[in-house]
């Protein structure tokens, strides 16, 4: 769904869609209409993690998810700074942007990642790389 002020709460910062706000135990993020990526203010991503069953709040699929990892040109969706590209530290295979003063993004599929680690983790990040060196 095109993004309609009256309607959305944000415009996606990877495909200008509308993003719509998704509640799980009292925590509540933006979810595009489009491509499904969540954008998480503060330290949601963090406390959803926490929350068993939270990955219901990911609805996307990763295979769609990965088609936007390369995409770089990505801007705040509450303030319009540029923001920085990074990977998880502890899940190098997770790619996602940050604004240091309002938030981030995780493609659709990546917070369901996120939120399982595992011995797999390791082997992904091989297989799919630094996000320094692929989409530098």
């Amino acid at each position: 769904m095109e993004h309609d002020a009256s309607v959305h709460s944000l415009k996606c910062p990877k495909c200008r869609h509308g993003m719509e706000e998704v509640t799980h135990e009292g925590v509540t993020i933006d979810r595009c209409s489009n491509c499904q990526g969540l954008w998480f203010d503060a330290d949601e991503a963090q406390q959803l993690k926490s929350l068993p069953e939270s990955a219901v709040v990911d609805t996307g699929s990763s295979k769609e998810g990965w088609k936007w990892d390369s995409r770089v040109d990505i801007d705040c969706p509450r303030c319009g700074k540029h923001m920085e590209l990074t990977s998880d530290a502890k899940q190098k295979h997770i790619w996602y942007e940050v604004c240091p003063d309002h938030g981030m993004f995780m493609d659709a599929g990546e917070f369901s990642d996120f939120k399982e680690e595992n011995l797999l983790d390791w082997f992904r990040g091989v297989i799919k790389g630094n996000r320094e060196t692929v989409c530098p």
